[in-house]
């Protein structure tokens, strides 16, 4: 993709989904369905305002409920019309989704500190996090192509998932993907487009900071 005359180029907004009653459990998700709070809800209100002033072109989501009701906070005051892919669900974990943080570490300990390490594990006998990037990242390079010349995509999505995403667009070797820091809920990263290719321009931005609370931690 070529940069506009003006230097300035195309972004890609990724932005986590509001709280969610699991998340504060400490509850792994994954694929699950589950819908934000009355906090989440005025997260993704809040965040909206700010991300609006970006005056994005597009915007795009998963089609899980967390993040869809994210995205229409967006929607809400853009004017946008969302389009829902469920490319960007979170990263499906089989037998780990429902359970706490805590249940995992003591059922799946050796499974749970291989990924730490940048192993390539399927957790829970789920989804590789590769695989995640594979179905994602290029749903969200379909809709940045759309842009003008200095346009602005907002990706409403999960932590997992969006951490993948941009481990694929920097380039990164996939063992190198825990060196991104999980996403706080409703907080977003900036990708910018350089002469080399994606730029890493802002990460878990718009926190106050509030802890990280979900499955990427």
């Amino acid at each position: 993709m070529n940069g506009s005359r003006s230097g300035r180029g195309r972004k890609i907004v990724l932005w986590r989904h509001g709280q969610t009653a699991w998340n504060l459990e400490r509850r792994f998700q994954g694929s699950t369905d589950i819908e934000l709070t009355e906090e989440g809800i005025g997260q993704a209100r809040r965040a909206a305002r700010l991300l609006a002033s970006l005056k994005p072109d597009a915007v795009v989501a998963s089609d899980l409920r967390r993040a869809a009701a994210t995205a229409a906070e967006l929607a809400a005051v853009t004017g946008l019309t969302v389009a829902h892919d469920a490319a960007l669900r979170e990263t499906y974990a089989g037998a780990w989704q429902g359970l706490t943080h805590v249940e995992i570490v003591e059922r799946y300990g050796e499974q749970y500190a291989a990924w730490k390490r940048g192993e390539p594990v399927r957790r829970g006998g789920g989804e590789l996090e590769t695989e995640v990037a594979d179905r994602a990242a290029p749903v969200v390079l379909e809709h940045a192509e759309k842009l003008p010349a200095d346009g602005t995509l907002v990706v409403v999505s999960h932590g997992g998932t969006i951490r993948t995403t941009i481990g694929r667009l920097l380039g990164l070797e996939a063992h190198h993907w825990e060196g991104l820091g999980g996403l706080t809920n409703c907080c977003w990263s900036v990708l910018g487009e350089g002469a080399r290719g994606w730029r890493l321009l802002e990460h878990n931005a718009g926190t106050l900071p509030e802890p990280v609370l979900g499955d990427d931690d």
